[in-house]
């Protein structure tokens, strides 16, 4: 399935945005929390990742946006977009597509909080050349060590090698595997293409963002002054929370609906 549907006779509906790499199945432990909770859950698989199976070259961020977007209006009422990593800037531009008549909140996940004109690699430099302040910065490994790239450079990989050490060193090693193993290549243009909002838009749209402190990926801290966001939430987990505290992430976005 392109999409998994946790169906719930709840009025609050959430759309689980995996990020780069990563696919719908990331939420495998998460959905069903938050199911028991009486919310709806829609965890997709974003083009090219899980099992939809459309050529990872060829996928486009208006691809990631028409996807989310679909989801969100094949149910009735307004939704909450989580989007984990990559998966912030999408949700940030179905936001503006949909508008605050349909998205009720917007929740980032360790993820890209992008302003108008910016893309993933933009935020990237903006956050290194931050974390350059910081003295106690857990990053260990630079993208450069980890990231493996195609012959025609359209798409990238995590080195498998590497996985753990750099996003889920906390995880149970069952859940390690299932990351290596359901890996799939990311499409280089997702991460370059800059985002178009507006502030009567997708500015007006609540935002929570869930910063996870022992993530070794990128160190956030500088992230959260590039938005307003209504509530910063730190949590001691890896860069991967829906393995390594799946109850303790369902609990935060039921109270945040």
């Amino acid at each position: 399935m392109a999409t998994t549907a946790f169906p719930s006779p709840s009025n609050t509906t959430y759309i689980l945005v995996h990020g780069a790499w990563y696919g719908g199945w990331c939420w495998y432990k998460v959905a069903p929390l938050l199911e028991a909770k009486g919310s709806r859950v829609i965890a997709i698989d974003l083009p090219g990742y899980g099992q939809d199976t459309t050529p990872a070259a060829n996928v486009t961020l208006n691809d990631y946006v028409k996807k989310v977007e679909e989801a969100a209006n094949s149910v009735t009422g307004k939704v909450v977009l989580v989007g984990h990593s990559m998966g912030g800037a999408i949700i940030s531009q179905v936001s503006e597509v949909l508008g605050p008549e349909k998205v009720k909140k917007l929740v980032y996940l360790d993820a890209f909080l992008l302003k108008n004109g910016e893309s993933i690699f933009s935020q990237v430099e903006k956050i290194n050349e931050a974390s350059k302040a910081f003295s106690d910065s857990k990053i260990e490994h630079p993208a450069s060590e980890y990231l493996i790239f195609s012959d025609d450079q359209k798409t990238c990989l995590i080195n498998p090698l590497m996985m753990e050490q750099v996003f889920c060193h906390d995880s149970p090693a069952d859940d390690i595997v299932l990351a290596k193993t359901n890996l799939r290549w990311q499409p280089m243009a997702g991460l370059a293409t800059p985002i178009t909002v507006s502030d009567s838009c997708y500015g007006i749209i609540p935002k929570i963002y869930i910063r996870c402190t022992e993530s070794k990926d990128l160190d956030r801290r500088s992230i959260v002054q590039n938005m307003p966001c209504q509530k910063v939430i730190e949590i001691p987990s890896s860069h991967s929370p829906f393995f390594s505290m799946p109850e303790k992430l369902a609990e935060i976005l039921v109270q945040l609906s």
